[in-house]
C-alpha cells in the first residue's frame, strides 16, 4: 500500500491534489489532469506494485512525462525488467496516442465535410479584419483545418467570442494551415496564428503556413522544409513584448536558425501601443491610425 501512496504523491506533487487512486494493474489509464478542461482526459499513467514498485506518467496536451520507483535496482535482473516495463509502457502509451490522433483525424474530416463555407460577418473575422478564405463554419464555430504532409488531422474551433479549443486528442506538433498556393521560388511565410497568417497573405500575396503555437514553428519548418524544398521559407515571429521571456520573437529566432531560413518581426512605429504583438495586431492598428 506504501507503494501505491508514494506513487499519488508523485502525481499529485506534479499535477495537484487528486480525487481519486491509481489502479495498479500494469495497464495505462487515461486521466482527468487537474488544470484541464472539464470533461477532459488529456493524463495518462501506468503502475506496477509487484516486485520492484514502478510507475509512469504524463500528459499528452503537454507532452511531458514522469518515470517513478519505490528504489533504484538491487539486482542486474531487477534493472533488467525495469527496462522490460518501461519500454512495455512506451508501446502501450504509443499506441494509445496513435488512436487518439486517429480518431481526431476521422472526427476532423467529418466535421470539415459537413461545415458550410465561413461567414465574412462572423465576430471573429470582422475583430481581425481577415477574409475568411478557406475557412468553413459550424453553427457559430469557425474550422480552421490541420494538416500534416498534406493530410487533414485536426482543426481548430473559433467560438463567436474568439475562444479557440483544438480537437481533443489531434496531432498539432508539425502541422499547420495554409493559405494561397506554395510554389518554387517564392515566398512562404511561417507564422503562429491564422488571423497572423491571414494578413501577411492579404497584405503580400504570398503563400502562408500557420503553425498555431510558438512551440510548433521548428516542427512544422521542418515539415515544410521536406515537403516544399524549392519555396523561401521565412519565419513571420510574434513580438510578445508584455510576456516575460518573449516567447513569440524568441521561438521565431531560434527556429529560423536551426531552419537556416528568413525570418520577419513586426516593425513597430513610434506611436503603437506595447500591447501590440504580430503582424495583425500591426495591421490592424495602422488601419485605425491611417
Amino acid at each position: 500500500m506504501d507503494g501505491l501512496s508514494d506513487f499519488r504523491a508523485a502525481l499529485q506533487a506534479a499535477w495537484g491534489p487528486l480525487d481519486w487512486l491509481p489502479v495498479a494493474d500494469g495497464h495505462l489509464h487515461r486521466v482527468h489532469v487537474p488544470g484541464d478542461r472539464p470533461g477532459t482526459r488529456n493524463g495518462w499513467y501506468v503502475l506496477h506494485l509487484d516486485g520492484l514498485p514502478w510507475g509512469s506518467f504524463g500528459s499528452w496536451k503537454t507532452g511531458t512525462s514522469h518515470t517513478w520507483s519505490s528504489r533504484a535496482p538491487a539486482t542486474l535482473l531487477e534493472r533488467e525488467h525495469l527496462r522490460q516495463r518501461i519500454e512495455q509502457a512506451r508501446h502501450q502509451r504509443e499506441a494509445e496516442q496513435h488512436q487518439r490522433q486517429q480518431a481526431a483525424a476521422e472526427r476532423a474530416t467529418r466535421l470539415w465535410r459537413d461545415a458550410r463555407r465561413a461567414d465574412p460577418a462572423h465576430p471573429y473575422l470582422v475583430a481581425k479584419g481577415c477574409r475568411p478564405h478557406t475557412l468553413r463554419q459550424q453553427a457559430g464555430q469557425l474550422l480552421v483545418p490541420l494538416s500534416r504532409d498534406g493530410q487533414l488531422v485536426n482543426l481548430q474551433r473559433i467560438d463567436l467570442d474568439g475562444a479557440k479549443r483544438f480537437l481533443s486528442g489531434g496531432l498539432i506538433k508539425g502541422c499547420c494551415s495554409t493559405l494561397g498556393s506554395i510554389a518554387a521560388g517564392q515566398p512562404l511565410y511561417l507564422c503562429e496564428g491564422w488571423a497572423t497568417g491571414a494578413s501577411i497573405h492579404e497584405e503580400t500575396g504570398a503563400a502562408v503556413a500557420c503553425a498555431m503555437n510558438a512551440g510548433n514553428l521548428l516542427e512544422a519548418g521542418r515539415r515544410l522544409q521536406r515537403r516544399h524544398p524549392d519555396a523561401v521559407l521565412i519565419i513571420a515571429g510574434d513580438d510578445d513584448r508584455q510576456t516575460e521571456g518573449n516567447p513569440g520573437r524568441t521561438s521565431a529566432v531560434r527556429a529560423a536558425a536551426a531552419l537556416g531560413c528568413g525570418l520577419v518581426l513586426p516593425e513597430w512605429p513610434s506611436r503603437a501601443p506595447v500591447t501590440l504583438s504580430d503582424f495583425n495586431d500591426l495591421r490592424q492598428w495602422r488601419e485605425a491610425h491611417a
